[in-house]
């Protein structure tokens, strides 16, 4: 736009002594700025900052700007934004370059959702990933991006990625932790980074695979204002509302607690779903009658259907929900408070982990209520009672001349166990009958049976 060179200054002298500058344009440059203008475009292009001089411009020479630049300068900035406002945002930009740690459901979700934000993303997990702008290290990664998202699972991992990434952090640094941890990992968290003196934000969220992958993540944050004011625009790219909380570490109790009603719920319903499956209904039907009940939620409207079909594909897994109730278990006992229901919900969530469930959906729960159905016809399908025979019978084989002698162990069961029913006397085909029943309730005494196990009476 601009010729440099010696002859420059004295043509733009001579522009300024016409009468035309006077006037507020140049004889040579009919579709140009204002000379002030000019000038000031002039000193912003020499810094590598050309809005920033437009900027200037327009806030000096608004009665003055040629017919061309209204068509350059964007619509909404010159309508809606107060002059504070301009100078604030052109002078101090938002983060461009972020940084996500951990390629899991939910940081996969976030980093896509900040590209098409716009922002320049690069990206470190434990295991490498053949995506876009992967970094070799956490410190790395602090080196290229001043604002940074931890999505790790766990306490051990946030506080070991927070090492790592302290060492190249400065005081421009925003760190943000997105993992539900126990309080106390949260602030040890907050310290190693402040102490470098970068500023911290715990931002634990709500939400699955889905609301990752849409956006619509519920962030719950804690910090100092200067920091949260910093990263707001970075989590509304993810996320459709920000809760603020409080200090460091209260997030994260509010984070647990909701978890526990989550985990609570999904076991009830899986109860429930047993239930009417036993009582002969149709299990749409309580679908149905749910969805105009008081106790029906987002929660149970995603996973009630999904459990009925038996599709546990993971949005948060099985693994990742008893890691949260287990924190929540060690609080209450802290607190010497008795929680029942949770501690109900993570003895459920441990089952699915013994039997090598743990990467399913926490849903999962309802596997053992809700049975696969063999096709009908089948040769191979068995009666219930059948069925229950020989699990039972393949676990604690039980003789007819033994029945006497299992009555008596059962007596001396531990308090707070159901004692098994006395097997009568009669005919053969009532004992048999019997015995079907008794094993019933025996098979979930199993393990405790088996430490002792019950030898044939000697002939």
């Amino acid at each position: 736009m601009f010729r440099a060179g010696r002859g420059h200054r004295p043509r733009l002298q001579r522009c300024a002594r016409s009468r035309e500058t006077r006037r507020g344009y140049s004889r040579n440059y009919k579709h140009v700025a204002p000379t002030a203008l000019r000038l000031h475009l002039r000193r912003a292009c020499s810094c590598c900052d050309f809005f920033a001089g437009v900027k200037l411009g327009w806030e000096r020479n608004v009665s003055k700007l040629p017919r061309c630049l209204p068509a350059f300068l964007p619509a909404v900035w010159i309508k809606n934004s107060t002059s504070a406002e301009r100078l604030t945002s052109m002078s101090h930009p938002t983060h461009k370059h972020i940084g996500v740690i951990g390629l899991g459901i939910i940081g996969r979700g976030v980093s896509e959702n900040l590209r098409r934000k716009g922002f320049q993303v690069f990206v470190w997990n434990r295991t490498p990933r053949p995506v876009p702008n992967f970094v070799g290290s956490p410190a790395e990664l602090a080196e290229i991006c001043d604002c940074v998202q931890i999505f790790v699972s766990d306490d051990e991992a946030l506080l070991q990625t927070v090492r790592r990434l302290s060492e190249k952090l400065t005081p421009k640094h925003v760190v943000l932790a997105h993992s539900t941890v126990a309080p106390d990992s949260m602030r040890a968290a907050a310290e190693i980074v402040e102490h470098r003196g970068a500023r911290f934000v715990e931002a634990p969220f709500t939400g699955s695979k889905a609301a990752a992958e849409k956006g619509e993540l519920v962030y719950y944050v804690a910090g100092n204002e200067a920091a949260l004011r910093d990263a707001r625009p970075i989590l509304e790219a993810s996320g459709k509302e920000i809760i603020q909380i409080g200090q460091i570490g209260q997030a994260t109790a509010i984070k647990i607690a909701t978890n526990m009603i989550t985990a609570a719920s999904v076991q009830a319903a899986a109860e429930a779903l047993a239930l009417i499956q036993a009582s002969g209904l149709p299990l749409q039907k309580f679908v149905e009658a749910m969805q105009a009940n008081a106790s029906h939620s987002t929660t149970l409207a995603m996973k009630i259907p999904k459990m009925i079909e038996r599709d546990f594909e993971p949005h948060f897994s099985v693994k990742h929900m008893l890691k949260d109730i287990q924190i929540a278990n060690r609080l209450g006992l802290s607190q010497d408070l008795e929680l029942a229901v949770t501690a109900a919900a993570r003895d459920q969530l441990l089952e699915q982990i013994e039997q090598g469930h743990g990467d399913n959906d926490y849903s999962a729960v309802a596997r053992k209520y809700l049975p696969k159905t063999e096709p009908a016809g089948s040769e191979e399908t068995q009666t219930a009672d059948e069925q229950v025979q020989t699990s039972a019978e393949a676990i604690i084989p039980v003789p007819e001349t033994e029945e006497p002698k299992l009555e008596q162990e059962n007596r001396t069961m531990t308090a707070g166990e159901t004692t098994a029913p006395v097997l009568p006397g009669g005919d053969a085909k009532e004992e048999t009958d019997s015995r079907r029943g008794f094993l019933r309730q025996l098979l979930r005494r199993a393990r405790q049976l088996l430490k002792q196990p019950v030898s044939p009476k000697q002939g």
